[in-house]
């Protein structure tokens, strides 16, 4: 039973050969497809590259009686269609050297003359379980994902859910509160939250962005006016406090609102009642405001720049947002809620990001917080093409992070000293586990344990 479940799983595997040598196409297509695998065959480069971009073969064995760099070139131009395919290169012209360059231009295996076809197999039912043991992550991201959401906010970072805690005790009581936060640390959506578990009215959550009010039309705009009030008023117009009646007011930015401005909100916080530019009658209003700053508010009332009376009004909860670099265990979250967002817009069968690109943005700073992850995200499924989003696909300043954070300059090492260092640090990734590394790069253990003992050689002749 065990080897009719082996055998279904492979009778769904497409591999391309791609070999000038029609002998060694007929050999591998007949060795192959004992193993129930559908075989597809091509004689030159171009041609197994046009039939690699029709089926988008699950793997891809490349044995061309050609130059090192052609078969190269071949695996970076399909890596960089599908990044998940599985490549495996076959040489006459096998080195350490040589593997450990494939391995880092996305090859998951580099097999010498003649091909081993037992060793060929077992790399194919590795890559079966590899898969197989992908979709299910992917199945448990999608659940954590949504196990992980409070009110649209995606986290599990015990920061976050003190968030989410005193959200939930403040929501049914609250009549003002602030939101701090560096931007992009997902202020709106807090106030959001606080609105909808709050008794206010459902469709009543006014928006207000304080930086954008200009200063001859803030009361106006907060306000309203009525018909006649100055030129240009043909009509009365409530302003974004009557509308929010009964509901909430978001004032996003509230650190850049002028002297002025925040006296006219301090009055209507004391008084609960706006009163109409041009008119002498007030009208009370019974609503909720939520007010949020990436500044320091404590800092500007020190300078003189905010009313320290309306900071304490507005003070009365208080809600702080951790920027994304301290709930970096939320990153792989976001990232996969992001990519089903997007995947879902733009229509695209995108799965999620490769290893290589989660280590890329595992690195970077993200300065502009989780804006910026959204971002990036959905340029990168904008342009995407294949199933995974890969390191090519993301910004510059990404791409560049990791030599940006080398101390030293890899461009001038020779290549054996660059394949030294790789291995290096895969042993470190996986804690030293020489099998795991050398599955990752592609190689078998024995090459790994040359390399160490070549380095340990050279060690002790540089302290002799």
């Amino acid at each position: 039973m065990a080897r009719q479940g082996q055998m279904s799983k492979l009778s769904s595997f497409k591999l391309l050969a791609i070999d000038d040598d029609p002998q060694n196409r007929a050999l591998i297509s007949d060795a192959l497809s004992q193993q129930g695998l559908e075989v597809l065959t091509a004689s030159d480069p171009e041609a197994g590259f046009e039939l690699f971009l029709r089926v988008r073969p699950r793997g891809v064995l490349v044995d061309l009686n050609a130059p090192e760099a052609t078969e190269m070139d071949l695996l970076e131009r399909m890596v960089r269609i599908d990044p998940s395919v599985n490549v495996i290169l076959v040489s006459d012209h096998y080195s350490e050297d040589s593997a450990v360059e494939a391995v880092q231009k996305g090859a998951c295996d580099y097999l010498p003359r003649p091909i081993d076809f037992q060793k060929l197999r077992h790399r194919i039912a590795g890559f079966l379980a590899e898969a197989e043991i992908r979709q299910k992550t992917l199945g448990l991201d999608h659940e954590l994902v949504r196990a992980c959401q409070f009110e649209g906010i995606v986290s599990r970072s015990p920061l976050m859910l003190e968030v989410f805690a005193k959200i939930r005790r403040v929501a049914p009581h609250f009549r003002t509160a602030l939101i701090t936060g560096a931007t992009g640390t997902g202020k709106e959506l807090v106030a959001r939250a606080l609105h909808t578990l709050s008794p206010a009215l459902a469709d009543r959550f006014v928006v207000c962005n304080c930086s954008a009010l200009v200063e001859s039309l803030v009361e106006s705009e907060l306000f309203g006016y009525v018909k006649g009030a100055f030129t240009g008023a043909s009509q009365d117009k409530a302003g974004l406090f009557e509308s929010a009646d009964c509901g909430v007011i978001f004032l996003d930015e509230i650190g850049e609102l002028s002297p002025g401005a925040q006296a006219k909100l301090l009055r209507v916080l004391q008084d609960h009642k706006v009163r109409r530019v041009g008119s002498t009658v007030s009208r009370e209003v019974d609503l909720r405001i939520i007010a949020a700053t990436n500044r320091d508010l404590r800092t500007m009332v020190r300078e003189g720049k905010f009313r320290e009376d309306l900071y304490y009004r507005l003070a009365v909860v208080e809600i702080g947002l951790p920027a994304l670099t301290n709930r970096r265990e939320d990153l792989p979250l976001l990232e996969r809620y992001f990519v089903e967002k997007f995947a879902k817009e733009y229509e695209k069968p995108i799965a999620g990001l490769t290893r290589r690109a989660q280590s890329r943005m595992a690195t970077y700073p993200w300065p502009g917080n989780i804006r910026e992850l959204e971002s990036v995200i959905g340029n990168a499924c904008m342009m995407a093409d294949g199933k995974f989003l890969d390191i090519h696909e993301l910004p510059d300043r990404i791409q560049a992070q990791a030599s940006d954070q080398s101390p030293t300059d890899e461009a001038l090492f020779s290549l054996e000293e660059i394949s030294r260092r790789h291995v290096m640090r895969v042993l470190e990734r996986v804690g030293g586990n020489k099998a795991r590394a050398a599955e990752i790069l592609g190689v078998g253990r024995a090459t790994i344990y040359q390399l160490l003992s070549r380095m340990k050689l050279e060690k002790q002749g540089e302290s002799a």
